[in-house]
């Protein structure tokens, strides 16, 4: 069994923010991206913006990803140092649950191959693409505490919103979880 230290952890280590993702100082930031990692409109288009072309020169260099698949370019003009590209969806396509699963398992994977310590995911789907917020919210963070329990470099996974609504979403389903003992709350056990 784990140590209370250990469990107490994984509810330290998720930090639900509202802000800007390309202005996080992380190890990587996550982008929303599709498989032929052309970098469009929403938080795409912003990291293309701030992060200069060498990100989308980077990204036709490694050519397609299988949807649900992930790909890490440099960060190039952005404070993090890595972009990860969580390839949810097709180009012009829509999020589907399933992919939004495996491109976040993905992306975390890529982050604890390169001994990352901190990673910035937005709510992936969510924007153009249409994906429901609250099950964004579930599948996103029931991948990030999956994670934290295994081995891994990653000492901070952090969700960056958009907007007071999108954090609200993932504040409650963040409760849900915590108030289930998923977020590896020993105490809540003990005093029932």
């Amino acid at each position: 069994t784990q140590g209370r230290s250990d469990l107490m952890s994984i509810r330290e280590k998720i930090i639900l923010h509202q802000g800007d993702l390309t202005e996080m100082d992380v190890d990587a930031i996550v982008n929303a991206a599709n498989n032929d990692l052309q970098l469009g409109g929403g938080v795409a288009g912003a990291i293309r913006r701030k992060g200069g072309e060498t990100i989308q020169r980077e990204c036709d260099a490694i050519g397609s990803v299988p949807i649900g698949g992930a790909a890490i370019t440099s960060g190039g003009n952005l404070r993090a140092r890595f972009v990860i590209h969580a390839a949810s969806m097709q180009l012009g396509g829509e999020t589907t649950a399933r992919a939004l699963q495996t491109s976040t398992a993905h992306s975390l994977r890529i982050a604890a191959e390169k001994q990352l310590r901190s990673i910035a995911f937005p709510a992936v789907g969510t924007g153009i693409a249409g994906f429901p917020l609250t099950e964004c919210a579930r599948i996103m963070l029931h991948e990030a505490a999956e994670h934290l329990m295994g081995r891994t470099s990653l000492e901070k996974i952090y969700f960056v919103l958009f907007d007071a609504g999108a954090l609200a979403a993932f504040e409650k389903v963040f409760r849900e979880m915590e108030a289930r003992g998923e977020l590896g709350d020993a105490a809540a056990g003990r005093h029932a």
